[in-house]
């Protein structure tokens, strides 16, 4: 109800979209965030009235979540957990995969998807594999020690629970140089200017 406090942990894009949503219903929004990510980011939560903590780079995203848990605990407000949250991959099931699949008129042969809630992979896999089983599905992860937002491999123990190992064909990994530079690349020759998790995928597509 207006008036309630709702926890999320995000890296970012889910965090924006539900400040925007908190703003309108009256909720007050806490977001917990890696201290490393964009400034830009922080600002757009901020803008809609979300309150923002930060963990350290080093606790990451795993950090982030076990402090939104810890909060909820304590009675802080309610975590919304887009880990475990069906209406995650259900989204990319119903709208998502649908547009995927009307925009190629069906010719699709390859889905590379960045790994962050696993939500857009789960709900397009399962779309896209009713329509024609054929369909690859490739996971997108980062080398070791690149940062991508948007692009993990969680620990077994941080898995979020809406993801389904049989979904996924197979996986490919990504740098963070060669994300960053095919984002420069995207803005440069296509005129999209996106996140570094778009180009991860679209180079991962590429290569």
């Amino acid at each position: 109800r207006p008036g309630d406090t709702l926890i999320e942990a995000t890296s970012g894009n889910t965090g924006i979209a539900l400040a925007m949503a908190a703003a309108i219903r009256g909720y007050r929004m806490v977001l917990i965030m890696p201290a490393n990510q964009s400034e830009e980011r922080r600002q757009a939560m901020t803008a809609y009235g979300a309150e923002i903590i930060s963990v350290s780079a080093a606790q990451g995203m795993e950090g982030a979540r076990d402090l939104a848990k810890q909060m909820e605990r304590e009675g802080k407000g309610r975590v919304l957990d887009q880990f475990a949250n069906p209406d995650n991959p259900a989204a990319h099931y119903m709208a998502t995969g649908p547009e995927i699949w009307r925009d190629t008129d069906g010719t699709i042969t390859h889905f590379v998807s960045c790994m962050g809630t696993t939500g857009t992979i789960m709900g397009v896999s399962r779309f896209l594999k009713e329509k024609n089983p054929a369909v690859q599905v490739v996971g997108l992860q980062p080398t070791d020690g690149s940062s991508i937002p948007g692009i993990r491999r969680w620990p077994a123990e941080y898995l979020p629970k809406i993801f389904e190992r049989p979904r996924v064909d197979r996986f490919e990994r990504v740098s963070q140089a060669d994300a960053e530079e095919m984002t420069r690349r995207l803005a440069r020759e296509e005129g999209i200017f996106a996140g570094i998790s778009s180009g991860g995928a679209l180079h991962a597509a590429l290569r």
